[in-house]
Protein backbone atom coordinates (compact mmCIF):
# COMPACT_ATOMS: atom_id res chain seq x y z
CA UNK A 1 0.00 0.00 0.00
CA UNK A 2 1.47 3.51 -0.78
CA UNK A 3 1.80 6.70 2.05
CA UNK A 4 -1.03 8.38 -0.53
CA UNK A 5 -3.75 5.26 -0.05
CA UNK A 6 -2.62 5.22 3.63
CA UNK A 7 -3.26 8.87 4.04
CA UNK A 8 -7.00 8.70 2.80
CA UNK A 9 -7.74 6.31 5.14
CA UNK A 10 -10.26 7.86 7.62
CA UNK A 11 -13.22 7.27 9.66
CA UNK A 12 -15.69 9.71 10.39
CA UNK A 13 -16.94 9.81 14.24
CA UNK A 14 -20.79 10.57 15.62
CA UNK A 15 -21.83 8.12 17.62
CA UNK A 16 -21.97 10.70 20.41
CA UNK A 17 -21.19 13.43 22.20
CA UNK A 18 -19.73 15.05 25.87
CA UNK A 19 -20.42 18.19 27.44
CA UNK A 20 -19.17 19.43 30.73
CA UNK A 21 -22.67 18.92 32.28
CA UNK A 22 -23.41 15.58 31.40
CA UNK A 23 -19.70 14.45 32.89
CA UNK A 24 -19.04 13.60 36.85
CA UNK A 25 -17.48 15.81 38.92
CA UNK A 26 -15.41 12.93 39.38
CA UNK A 27 -13.10 11.77 37.04
CA UNK A 28 -12.92 7.93 38.36
CA UNK A 29 -17.00 8.09 38.65
CA UNK A 30 -16.90 9.25 34.94
CA UNK A 31 -14.50 6.00 34.29
CA UNK A 32 -16.43 3.68 35.84
CA UNK A 33 -19.83 5.15 33.52
CA UNK A 34 -17.93 4.98 30.69
CA UNK A 35 -16.11 1.36 31.28
CA UNK A 36 -19.72 0.24 32.07
CA UNK A 37 -20.85 1.17 28.43
CA UNK A 38 -17.87 -0.66 27.12
CA UNK A 39 -18.33 -3.63 28.40
CA UNK A 40 -21.91 -3.35 27.45
CA UNK A 41 -20.52 -3.27 23.88
CA UNK A 42 -18.65 -5.55 21.41
CA UNK A 43 -15.25 -4.13 21.99
CA UNK A 44 -12.54 -6.89 21.74
CA UNK A 45 -10.09 -6.40 25.49
CA UNK A 46 -12.16 -4.10 27.22
CA UNK A 47 -9.15 -3.70 29.85
CA UNK A 48 -6.61 -3.34 27.39
CA UNK A 49 -4.60 0.05 28.03
CA UNK A 50 -1.43 1.32 26.53
CA UNK A 51 1.01 1.84 29.14
CA UNK A 52 4.15 4.52 28.52
CA UNK A 53 7.17 4.75 31.10
CA UNK A 54 10.32 6.59 30.12
CA UNK A 55 13.85 6.30 31.40
CA UNK A 56 15.91 8.83 33.25
CA UNK A 57 17.17 10.59 30.55
CA UNK A 58 13.57 10.55 28.74
CA UNK A 59 13.80 7.73 26.14
CA UNK A 60 9.92 6.66 26.11
CA UNK A 61 8.33 2.68 25.78
CA UNK A 62 5.02 2.08 25.68
CA UNK A 63 2.76 -1.74 25.62
CA UNK A 64 -0.51 -2.71 26.35
CA UNK A 65 -1.29 -4.18 29.31
CA UNK A 66 -4.95 -5.49 31.08
CA UNK A 67 -6.38 -2.96 33.64
CA UNK A 68 -6.88 -5.35 36.60
CA UNK A 69 -8.77 -2.90 38.53
CA UNK A 70 -9.42 0.64 39.62
CA UNK A 71 -11.02 2.61 42.46
CA UNK A 72 -10.30 6.36 43.96
CA UNK A 73 -6.96 5.71 44.15
CA UNK A 74 -6.05 4.59 40.76
CA UNK A 75 -5.69 1.90 37.78
CA UNK A 76 -3.74 -1.16 38.66
CA UNK A 77 -1.89 -4.10 36.84
CA UNK A 78 0.11 -6.88 37.25
CA UNK A 79 3.66 -8.00 35.82
CA UNK A 80 7.52 -8.66 36.11
CA UNK A 81 9.18 -6.19 38.42
CA UNK A 82 12.53 -7.33 36.52
CA UNK A 83 10.81 -6.67 32.63
CA UNK A 84 11.66 -3.11 31.21
CA UNK A 85 9.14 -1.13 32.41
CA UNK A 86 9.71 -2.74 35.67
CA UNK A 87 12.84 -1.03 35.39
CA UNK A 88 11.83 2.22 34.14
CA UNK A 89 9.32 2.28 36.69
CA UNK A 90 11.73 2.12 39.15
CA UNK A 91 13.71 4.69 38.39
CA UNK A 92 11.45 6.62 36.87
CA UNK A 93 7.78 6.19 38.21
CA UNK A 94 5.74 8.84 35.90
CA UNK A 95 3.76 7.16 33.64
CA UNK A 96 0.75 7.38 31.29
CA UNK A 97 -2.31 5.35 29.99
CA UNK A 98 -4.31 5.10 27.23
CA UNK A 99 -7.47 3.34 26.82
CA UNK A 100 -9.01 3.23 22.88
CA UNK A 101 -12.47 1.84 22.58
CA UNK A 102 -12.95 1.90 18.70
CA UNK A 103 -16.59 0.60 19.36
CA UNK A 104 -17.79 3.60 21.28
CA UNK A 105 -15.28 6.18 19.58
CA UNK A 106 -13.84 6.84 23.23
CA UNK A 107 -10.43 7.51 24.17
CA UNK A 108 -9.19 7.48 27.99
CA UNK A 109 -5.74 9.57 28.68
CA UNK A 110 -4.69 8.98 32.53
CA UNK A 111 -1.26 10.51 33.33
CA UNK A 112 0.44 10.11 37.22
CA UNK A 113 2.72 8.66 39.81
CA UNK A 114 3.21 4.51 39.24
CA UNK A 115 4.08 3.09 43.09
CA UNK A 116 3.53 -0.84 43.96
CA UNK A 117 1.08 -2.61 45.37
CA UNK A 118 1.45 -4.23 48.66
CA UNK A 119 2.54 -7.52 48.53
CA UNK A 120 -1.02 -8.97 49.83
CA UNK A 121 -2.88 -7.61 47.26
CA UNK A 122 -0.32 -9.00 44.70
CA UNK A 123 -0.36 -12.73 46.41
CA UNK A 124 -4.18 -12.41 46.19
CA UNK A 125 -4.25 -11.76 42.58
CA UNK A 126 -1.14 -14.03 41.67
CA UNK A 127 -3.31 -17.26 43.24
CA UNK A 128 -6.47 -15.78 41.55
CA UNK A 129 -5.00 -16.37 37.96
CA UNK A 130 -5.12 -19.61 36.00
CA UNK A 131 -2.56 -22.11 37.14
CA UNK A 132 -0.93 -22.17 33.87
CA UNK A 133 -0.49 -17.86 33.88
CA UNK A 134 0.87 -19.05 37.39
CA UNK A 135 3.17 -20.98 36.48
CA UNK A 136 4.19 -18.69 33.34
CA UNK A 137 5.21 -16.00 35.69
CA UNK A 138 7.85 -18.31 37.98
CA UNK A 139 9.57 -19.66 34.53
CA UNK A 140 9.59 -16.32 32.00
CA UNK A 141 12.34 -13.81 32.49
CA UNK A 142 10.40 -11.39 30.63
CA UNK A 143 11.92 -8.61 28.37
CA UNK A 144 15.80 -10.55 28.81
CA UNK A 145 17.09 -12.46 25.54
CA UNK A 146 16.31 -16.10 25.38
CA UNK A 147 17.51 -18.96 22.72
CA UNK A 148 14.69 -19.93 21.23
CA UNK A 149 10.69 -21.15 22.46
CA UNK A 150 11.65 -24.40 23.07
CA UNK A 151 13.78 -24.18 25.75
CA UNK A 152 10.82 -21.87 27.58
CA UNK A 153 7.95 -24.09 27.00
CA UNK A 154 10.34 -27.38 28.43
CA UNK A 155 10.88 -24.92 32.11
CA UNK A 156 7.14 -24.31 31.96
CA UNK A 157 6.40 -28.19 31.39
CA UNK A 158 8.74 -28.83 34.13
CA UNK A 159 7.18 -26.67 36.51
CA UNK A 160 3.81 -27.16 35.75
CA UNK A 161 4.83 -30.83 37.11
CA UNK A 162 6.54 -29.78 39.65
CA UNK A 163 3.36 -27.91 40.87
CA UNK A 164 0.37 -29.87 39.79
CA UNK A 165 -0.52 -30.60 43.26
CA UNK A 166 0.61 -27.98 44.88
CA UNK A 167 0.15 -24.05 45.13
CA UNK A 168 2.79 -22.32 42.96
CA UNK A 169 4.24 -19.65 44.86
CA UNK A 170 4.40 -16.40 43.59
CA UNK A 171 7.65 -15.14 42.18
CA UNK A 172 9.57 -12.01 44.53
CA UNK A 173 10.21 -10.49 40.96
CA UNK A 174 6.38 -10.93 40.18
CA UNK A 175 3.72 -8.19 41.15
CA UNK A 176 1.09 -5.66 41.03
CA UNK A 177 1.67 -1.86 40.44
CA UNK A 178 -1.04 1.12 40.46
CA UNK A 179 -1.09 4.40 38.66
CA UNK A 180 -2.19 7.63 40.84
CA UNK A 181 -3.65 10.29 38.38
CA UNK A 182 -3.04 13.73 38.18
CA UNK A 183 -4.49 13.82 35.12
CA UNK A 184 -7.52 12.10 33.58
CA UNK A 185 -8.69 12.93 30.05
CA UNK A 186 -11.76 11.83 27.90
CA UNK A 187 -12.03 12.00 24.53
CA UNK A 188 -15.53 11.54 22.72
CA UNK A 189 -15.01 10.98 18.92
CA UNK A 190 -17.36 14.16 16.35
CA UNK A 191 -17.78 14.81 13.28
CA UNK A 192 -15.32 16.92 11.09
CA UNK A 193 -12.77 16.30 14.09
CA UNK A 194 -14.00 18.81 16.10
CA UNK A 195 -13.87 16.06 19.15
CA UNK A 196 -15.28 16.34 22.48
CA UNK A 197 -12.41 16.70 25.01
CA UNK A 198 -12.90 16.65 29.24
CA UNK A 199 -9.75 16.80 31.12
CA UNK A 200 -9.44 17.06 34.82
CA UNK A 201 -7.00 18.28 36.59
CA UNK A 202 -5.92 16.91 40.37
CA UNK A 203 -5.75 20.68 42.45
CA UNK A 204 -4.23 20.62 45.94
CA UNK A 205 -4.03 16.39 45.49
CA UNK A 206 -7.75 16.50 46.74
CA UNK A 207 -10.30 17.85 44.30
CA UNK A 208 -10.61 17.93 40.69
CA UNK A 209 -10.88 20.54 38.19
CA UNK A 210 -12.64 20.25 34.60
CA UNK A 211 -12.07 21.76 31.96
CA UNK A 212 -12.93 21.36 27.98
CA UNK A 213 -9.72 21.53 25.73
CA UNK A 214 -9.92 22.48 21.86
CA UNK A 215 -9.79 19.14 19.32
Amino acid sequence: MSEQDIQHIRNEYSKESLSEKDTDKDPIKQFDKWFTEVLKSEQSEPTAMTLATATTDGRPSARIVLMKGFNGDGFSFYTNYLSRKGKEIAKNPLGALIFFWDTLERQVRVEGTIEKLSREESEKYFHSRPKGSQVGAVVSPQSQEIPDRDGLEKKWQEAEAQYADKEVPKPSHWGGYILRPRLIEFWQGRPSRLHDRILYKKVDNKSWKKVRLAP
